[in-house]
């Protein structure tokens, strides 16, 4: 018996189920996220207007709310004002209780008014999307009773735990707590997966916070981005405009002084240089480890990865224990502690925003002396690697 305008088999309730939320992950991750919050894209109005009013179906989420938490998130990031990370408030409150954390953020004033600036205020988002926020969800129960008839309401559940559970649970939670890192970013950001499907390339995190106004969060062959797919596949029908994309690592050969080019793409690239000095750096380091662990000079369950983690951070970030763990292990090695001050003076030369050009590259070039005299082959390597980047 139908009961619904569609009467389909249960596997294209299933199907049916799958698409719609597919839609409002594309509308989340193409409007909301590298457009609205990030300006990576420009969407024709159309478009953009088609997500407005898709969001509010499946959602009642509202721009401004959406855009302003995500922006305080970037600028806040692993912090206690972060709204939502699990280095700060667990990983079982944000997984859990995402949707509540959004909420209880979008009710802060300061928050909207100072990152909530440039999403749209025309006559549909005062007076339908946002002032009605919930109304769209009323309607899209009515729709899917419509078109699936009394299956229609489990789909609508589905539809409406999708967003809290990805986005706000999987990315804002797992997404800063668990899986790979391409970049060795100042947060904890993680992707989660190799390929950006279920959740329209959002899990590929990592890539986004090292390169956030980048419309292509892929980074790797082996990443696969559908969002970005998506966005091509508009820029080419002209509904679409592509406004940057991060930015590819080009190598020469190695001069003999870094000069301001080298600097320049140093900058540019700067997550990927970090990467690639935790990388150079490992396999001495975890080796003076085990060294002085068989020398019980350390505790027994001392590894390079509890070295790494205190490298990755800015030494006020550290939380005590850490802070005492890592002072026991430098107390111990003076090529650690070479290795963990040349690691927090490179990462100094970026983040003086107000020196000169002339005066980074010459902090750039007295790093890569002070690696060559080290007598650390690992940083002599790197000192080379850095002389590379084009």
């Amino acid at each position: 018996m139908q009961l619904g305008l569609l009467d389909l088999p249960w596997w294209g309730y299933v199907v049916a189920a799958l698409a719609l939320t597919h839609i409002t992950i594309a509308a989340v991750t193409i409007f909301l996220h590298r457009s609205q919050a990030h300006r990576a894209v420009d969407l024709h109005p159309v478009i953009s207007h088609f997500f407005r009013f898709w969001l509010w179906l499946t959602s009642g989420m509202v721009t401004k709310e959406w855009v302003a938490i995500h922006r305080k998130h970037h600028a806040k990031c692993e912090t206690p004002e972060d709204p939502h990370s699990p280095q700060t408030r667990g990983l079982k409150k944000v997984f859990w209780e995402g949707s509540e954390l959004y909420r209880a953020e979008a009710k802060v004033v300061e928050t909207l008014e100072k990152y909530g600036h440039g999403t749209p205020d025309d006559w549909l988002e005062r007076n339908v999307y946002s002032g009605h926020s919930a109304a769209g969800i009323w309607l899209m129960m009515a729709i899917d009773l419509v078109l699936f008839g009394p299956i229609g309401l489990t789909i609508w559940a589905v539809q409406m735990a999708w967003i809290p559970v990805t986005a706000a649970g999987i990315i804002n939670g797992v997404g800063h707590y668990w899986g790979y890192r391409n970049f060795a970013c100042e947060d904890a950001s993680t992707n989660i997966m190799p390929w950006g499907i279920l959740i329209g390339g959002e899990e590929l995190h990592n890539n986004h916070h090292a390169y956030g106004t980048s419309a292509r969060l892929s980074n790797k062959w082996y990443e696969f981005d559908i969002g970005w797919l998506y966005i091509k596949l508009l820029s080419y029908l002209g509904l679409a405009s592509i406004r940057k994309v991060a930015p590819t690592v080009k190598w020469q050969s190695a001069k003999p002084l870094c000069d301001l080019d080298t600097l320049q793409a140093i900058i540019t690239h700067r997550y990927d240089a970090m990467t690639r000095f935790m990388r150079s750096v490992r396999e001495e380091s975890a080796a003076e480890i085990a060294r002085l662990k068989a020398g019980a000079k350390l505790p027994h369950n001392w590894t390079f990865n509890s070295f790494r983690r205190s490298l990755n951070k800015e030494p006020a970030d550290l939380a005590a224990a850490d802070k005492a763990e890592l002072d026991t292990l430098l107390g111990q090695s003076e090529r650690l502690q070479t290795v963990y001050r040349m690691r927090q003076e490179l990462a100094a030369i970026w983040s003086r925003s107000t020196a000169s050009r002339e005066q980074l590259l010459e902090q750039l070039q007295g790093w890569c002396k002070h690696a060559e005299d080290s007598g650390i082959q690992s940083l002599k390597d790197f000192s080379v690697r850095l002389r590379c980047y084009a």
